[in-house]
């Protein structure tokens, strides 16, 4: 049976406060290769930032896995032309596409790893972009070592931030929720290296979603919403509510990117008033 078939209505949350204001919502266009969280091509990133504002969205997240290939004047113009901020560059595709990892015991993999992230950051530099540290990290590695090369990293550009990602155990055998994340940011002492809070990842690994929040407090950089099966918000049983009102405790001031399945259907994703109606923004 296919999913739309069998996904059910809906949930709607009630709405309290303007919060959609508060957090500019987006979605992720991939610029070169396929992701499974976006519903658009790499052939058409172009026309697909006309098409994420046209859906009522304010920002988007990038998908790049060779920043050297991207235009930085191109993007500036089309950026302009469509009245969207970019927000954050996911750098996960040159893990799956070439196995760079930051972790890695070769030197050679761990060098070219630093260079492509180094590559990012100077791509995202003039733009504020958050540069996210997620699968580039490695699915199995040494902590000693992915903890030098994000100091190198980190050290590399302070004026860019570096938002680490807690991956579920499935994912990857390194860092998986927020405490594990931060006990690691410490020990680098880097005001630039952060937390990316994925709702996805976290109702698998962490004991209270708020609470995780909570912890991570201003060093929270970036957020990716889910639902509990990483379909698009509202169609799993997540309590977006409490999502909502620990990052208002916490006086968050970054974006939420939808980093979801496209399912049960796509078009959901690209009617943003929906969305918020769903989850209650």
């Amino acid at each position: 049976m296919e999913a739309s078939l069998c996904a059910g209505p809906p949930r709607a949350l009630n709405v309290t406060g303007n919060r959609s204001q508060k957090w500019p919502l987006g979605l992720i266009v991939p610029v070169q290769d396929p992701t499974p969280f976006s519903p658009f091509s790499p052939e058409e990133w172009p026309e697909s930032l006309g098409r994420v504002r046209s859906a009522g969205y304010s920002c988007v997240e990038l998908a790049i896995t060779q920043p050297a290939h991207v235009q930085p004047s191109q993007l500036e113009t089309l950026l302009g032309k469509t009245d969207l901020k970019w927000v954050s560059i996911t750098t996960g595709q040159a893990f799956w596409k070439e196995g760079l990892s930051l972790s890695s015991p070769d030197d050679k993999v761990r060098e070219q790893a630093l260079a492509r992230v180094k590559a990012h950051m100077d791509l995202a530099s003039p733009f504020g972009a958050v540069v996210i540290i997620g699968l580039i990290r490695g699915k199995e590695g040494e902590k000693t070592l992915l903890r030098d090369a994000l100091r190198e990293c980190a050290d590399f550009r302070k004026d860019v931030r570096l938002a680490l990602e807690p991956l579920n155990r499935y994912e990857t055998s390194l860092l998986h929720t927020v405490a594990e994340a931060l006990e690691f940011i410490e020990a680098l002492n880097r005001k630039n290296v952060g937390i990316l809070f994925d709702t996805f990842h976290a109702n698998i690994e962490e004991a209270s979603i708020a609470e995780a929040i909570l912890f991570a407090k201003d060093r929270l950089f970036h957020v990716h919403v889910a639902d509990s099966n990483r379909w698009i918000p509202g169609f799993g049983h997540l309590d977006f509510s409490k999502v909502w009102e620990a990052l208002d405790k916490v006086n968050y001031k970054g974006s939420l990117v939808l980093e979801c399945l496209p399912k049960p259907d796509p078009l959901f994703l690209l009617r943003v008033w929906e969305v918020k109606k769903r989850v209650g923004l």
